[in-house]
């Protein structure tokens, strides 16, 4: 089954934070954990995260958690120097950013349907990129390269392109082997630059808005997982990475499922579903 994306932005709630299931209170600073306790990469140009590492998602915002060994954070934050860092990249549709909205529409690479209208995805209200012709599919790769350019220059070791499910709300005008050709440009740039790179979601099959093993075999080297454990679905991702995979649940059966199932090899995360800099914590 197939699962929107989470990119909300930080609210400013304070809550509790969970960590390794003991109750703690912290608020958003800059990063100050010891690079002794870092998780680093090995010495290979391109290494996915180590496995069953504390991980933390911070799409939302990033903050200062001591417990976490790699983090993933927006392409607009800094990445932390002691941490393994993946940078969070929406690569098959717009940010909600009007700026970026206006490139894309100047650039022509907003996808339209028959009827001139922009394909919209309804949840999140974000426009999908154009990437139904190889001209297209290089022109929007520019772009999004680019960004890869910029986590890699930031200090970045990973990162993950969102949105791969991109094709199941596009009105059918984009299908699997137009996303597989397209994510071949990015895997082959962000390798380029030694960053490994995720799947994110889409396990399964394209009419559930998966692409089966079609992103492992095109060369992607982890997977970052939303609701796995809620939708019973681990087990399929790790038979595609091994423990080469980070798993996100924002309810608690969900991530009891994913501790119970993959959490003794595997990290897993229980966060807040705005992923807020104050919001829940916990890992198994």
């Amino acid at each position: 089954m197939a699962i929107a994306s989470r990119r909300i932005l930080a609210l400013a709630l304070g809550a509790a934070i969970t960590a390794g299931g003991i109750i703690a209170t912290h608020t958003a600073q800059a990063s100050t954990t010891s690079s002794s306790d870092a998780v680093v990469p090995s010495t290979a140009a391109v290494s996915p995260p180590t496995p069953n590492a504390v991980f933390d998602y911070q799409i939302g915002g990033a903050y200062d958690n001591p417990a976490a060994k790699v983090v993933s954070r927006d392409r607009q934050d800094e990445a932390d120097p002691d941490l393994y860092n993946i940078c969070y990249v929406n690569a098959f549709q717009t940010q909600p950013i009007a700026s970026e909205v206006q490139d894309w529409r100047n650039r022509g690479l907003t996808l339209k349907n028959a009827q001139g209208e922009e394909v919209i995805d309804g949840e999140w209200r974000e426009i999908l990129l154009d990437i139904t012709t190889d001209a297209k599919r290089r022109a929007v790769a520019s772009v999004v390269n680019g960004w890869i350019d910029g986590c890699a220059d930031a200090g970045y070791q990973a990162v993950e392109p969102d949105n791969l499910d991109a094709f199941d709300r596009s009105e059918g005008l984009i299908d699997v082997q137009d996303t597989v050709a397209y994510l071949r440009l990015l895997i082959e740039h962000a390798h380029s630059r030694g960053l490994a790179i995720a799947q994110k979601n889409a396990l399964g099959d394209p009419e559930d808005g998966g692409i089966g093993s079609a992103g492992r075999d095109a060369g992607l080297d982890f997977a970052v997982v939303e609701e796995c454990g809620r939708w019973k679905e681990c087990p399929g991702y790790q038979e595609l990475y091994g423990d080469n995979m980070v798993v996100i649940e924002y309810t608690a059966t969900g991530y009891n499922n994913a501790c119970a199932t993959v959490g003794a090899k595997v990290a897993v995360v229980r966060r807040d579903m705005a992923v807020t800099p104050n919001g829940t914590f916990r890992a198994c």
